[in-house]
């Protein structure tokens, strides 16, 4: 069987299947199966639908070939002046077909937890880390995205060493997965009499939020020590050991979280930021292992990897995986322009598997 047939009986065995999940949603006996069938058809019908329209448009193709190859001249002619359109419209809907067809991320519908880390250039870095910190929630503030800090360490003169914070919302990690890498940061500090610029960094990370039924973590796998909460200098902000580190021990991973005055606070939200990291963790063994000869460094999420640089003098920010530059810097700290790049980085992962589709 040839690629194209392959490709022709996969498409007929959905339509197949959504027409059967019809039937089976209407059949009284699978009354108690309809959450699950009713789940299925739903994912499957735009799927069908645009194989329907590319069913359409290839009888169509068909049709006016025909007509391209027959006596009347007139008809002939009429044929094909159509014919390139049609071809265009088949195209595009081929590709939207095989697009759909994709695997898709399980986590991308999830919310998501982001953290931003000051990185080399000691206060410029943490003040940095601040403003990216800020994008992000005015980001989430016009995607309607609920935005709430989990942690932040700031350092007292505006910048931040860490900041967590949960957002929740419509595909919060499809949007802002290929956020976390390193980002650089080239300008004038204020502190900087000579006017030098001086270049820091920032890092970035996002995990999809882990429900329980995601992540089982057992008792016996934590170490959970309680210590009074300590602000700026180091004094103690609490009377009472309400600060929580949890330390899971089959990966080493640790987990502090002193903003709430309550430890059972403090624990729920160490607890959601350690199930993340090892959802994430996980996510990308798997990742890893499918996609192990994959090209594209597109949403390795690699936090090495220096993917976005914020050049102040010039105001001009370049994302260096999609070659992209936008003279526009004061929209992208203000979260405005920020869907130009993650469009752009979507559009490019999407063609990147495509391509290893085929």
């Amino acid at each position: 069987m040839s690629d194209l047939s392959a490709f022709d009986a996969k498409l007929d065995r959905l339509v197949a299947r959504h027409a059967e999940l019809s039937a089976l949603m209407s059949d009284p006996v699978r009354s108690g199966e309809f959450v699950k069938l009713a789940k299925e058809y739903s994912e499957l019908s735009p799927i069908v639908e645009s194989i329907n329209q590319l069913r359409r448009v290839q009888a169509e193709q068909a049709e006016l070939e025909t007509l391209a190859q027959g006596e009347d001249a007139e008809m002939r002619k009429l044929a094909e002046s159509e014919l390139d359109a049609v071809r265009k419209r088949l195209l595009a809907l081929d590709e939207g077909v095989k697009t759909l067809l994709l695997p898709k991320d399980e986590a991308d519908e999830k919310n998501a937890i982001l953290e931003v880390r000051a990185g080399t250039g000691g206060e410029e870095a943490a003040l940095f880390a601040a403003s990216l910190f800020r994008m992000y929630q005015r980001y989430a503030a016009l995607k309607g995205w609920r935005f709430e800090v989990i942690e932040i360490s700031e350092t007292g003169l505006g910048g931040c060493k860490e900041a967590i914070a949960e957002i929740a919302g419509r595909n919060v990690f499809q949007r802002l997965k290929f956020e976390s890498g390193v980002h650089r940061v080239q300008r004038v500090p204020e502190t900087e009499g000579s006017g030098r610029i001086h270049t820091s960094a920032a890092t970035v990370a996002v995990l999809p939020e882990a429900e329980e039924v995601d992540i089982k973590i057992e008792d016996k796998d934590l170490r959970i020590d309680v210590f009074r909460s300590s602000g700026p200098g180091g004094q103690s902000v609490n009377t009472t050991d309400s600060a929580v580190r949890i330390t899971h021990l089959p990966t080493g991973l640790v987990v502090s979280q002193q903003d709430e005055k309550s430890q059972h606070k403090n624990k729920a939200k160490a607890m959601k930021v350690l199930r993340a990291r090892l959802y994430e963790r996980e996510r990308q063994a798997k990742e890893s292992a499918r996609a192990a000869s994959r090209k594209s460094q597109v949403g390795t999420g690699d936090r090495s990897e220096r993917i976005r640089t914020y050049n102040f003098p010039q105001g001009r920010v370049s994302d260096h995986r999609v070659n992209l530059t936008l003279y526009k810097i004061d929209q992208v700290m203000d979260g405005e322009a920020l869907d130009q790049f993650i469009d752009a980085l979507l559009a490019e992962d999407r063609a990147a598997k495509l391509a290893e589709a085929e």
